[in-house]
């Protein structure tokens, strides 16, 4: 998506020359939040996953190089080189990598998968249209929208999380905790506070012992964070750090390359010092303005707030800004009805960030009165008769 969104923003800057995306795995660009939800339930075709249609992209003079590692840079030269050994020349270059799965160390079985391609999600549909007993290692977003998933199948699930409660680092305990009486309503076996010690195959399966005890499983998800892949920009001396450094245009200590999405460390001016996210939206939005900033004479920072969302059964969620989980919150709605949004404010009263539960017109108006920065006060955003819509007109 980053690249995508780069490719287009240049050529929509006036860039009239080549243009050219160099992708390792053999798909069309395409969307991966749907690979742990509606494509991995088999409620959304393949042919709905493309960022970009192919339409879109000729008449955008973009051009794919699919199914082709990039193996290093000759910053000297100016050039990319392929893993067969050829070399593509570059005026400009994005760096739009991505990140890869954190994998379990010492393990490597046919039964212990991970998530992040489309062939990823196509081997894990298959096992879970079997009822294959499945455990998740870890209650992030992927580990806990594909339990999700899984339970809609009728598959019984254990999700094993570390943290006390699910989603504990975005949304603390508060707010972790209801996501984790979700799951346990929908039959999920959730085990918090609980650490993986080793995972051995069986005749039939696998047998996870924890500090609390053993689990048998038929497949085992391992959704425990991703890795940034920076090695193209380590082989630079480009600066890296958790993710490749850029500043807040998008720009690495390189001339001429640019990164964006999920493999970015971004001089973000709403927050202190460089932050990485891994959703969908940034890498849309943070690549637009990478591919912008690389033609045009006025480069623009990225400065929008951060936004994502999540869906588990039939609850949204959506997050703007970043929240803190020790911040203090207003929170607006019912916590016990599963509708609320919760507000963080600033020492002057403007919103820091927000998080939703099933109420997504707080996000809609959250967004104007941030971008306004619009003062607001904890009595109004409590008060249910206070109209969101009228104060971020205000």
């Amino acid at each position: 998506p980053a690249a995508v969104a780069a490719g287009a923003a240049a050529r929509e800057a006036g860039f009239e020359g080549r243009i050219l995306m160099i992708a390792e795995e053999p798909e069309t660009p395409y969307r991966r939040p749907p690979l742990s939800k509606e494509y991995l339930a088999g409620e959304l075709d393949a042919a709905a996953l493309p960022v970009r249609s192919s339409e879109f992209l000729d008449e955008h003079g973009i051009e794919l190089m699919l199914g082709t590692r990039v193996v290093r840079i000759d910053e000297r030269a100016g050039e990319v080189v392929l893993g067969d050994g050829g070399r593509i020349a570059y005026g400009k270059l994005v760096l739009a990598t991505g990140g890869r799965p954190r994998r379990l160390p010492g393990v490597e079985h046919e039964r212990v998968v991970y998530l992040r391609t489309v062939a990823d999600a196509d081997l894990l549909a298959k096992r879970l249209r079997r009822g294959t007993p499945l455990a998740v290692l870890g209650a992030g977003f992927i580990g806990c929208e594909v339990a999700a998933c899984a339970r809609k199948l009728g598959v019984e699930v254990t999700l094993l999380e570390m943290a006390d409660v699910p989603l504990q680092r975005v949304l603390g305990d508060r707010f972790g905790a209801i996501i984790g009486d979700v799951h346990r309503d929908a039959g999920v076996d959730l085990r918090t506070g609980e650490r993986v010690e080793s995972v051995t195959p069986t005749g039939d399966g696998l047998l996870v012992t924890t500090d609390r005890g053993r689990i048998e499983c038929g497949l085992l998800l391992v959704a425990t964070g991703l890795l940034p892949n920076v090695e193209l920009a380590e082989g630079t001396g480009i600066r890296c750090a958790n993710g490749i450094l850029v500043d807040e245009h998008c720009r690495t200590s390189a001339p001429d390359v640019f990164a964006a999405g999920d493999v970015a460390a971004h001089l973000h001016p709403l927050h202190n010092g460089h932050i990485r996210v891994e959703h969908y939206d940034n890498a849309l939005k943070q690549g637009a303005v990478a591919g912008r900033n690389l033609v045009a004479p006025d480069p623009q920072p990225y400065a929008e707030p951060h936004w994502f969302w999540s869906d588990v059964y039939e609850h949204n969620l959506q997050v703007l800004g970043l929240p803190q989980p020790d911040a203090e919150v207003v929170v607006r709605g019912s916590l016990d009805d599963r509708r609320f949004s919760a507000w963080t404010l600033t020492r002057d009263g403007t919103i820091a960030a927000v998080l939703t539960m099933n109420r997504a017109k707080d996000i809609v108006a959250a967004k104007r009165l941030m971008a306004r920065r619009t003062p607001v006060t904890p009595d109004a955003l409590r008060d249910e008769s206070t109209d969101l819509r009228q104060l971020s007109r205000t």
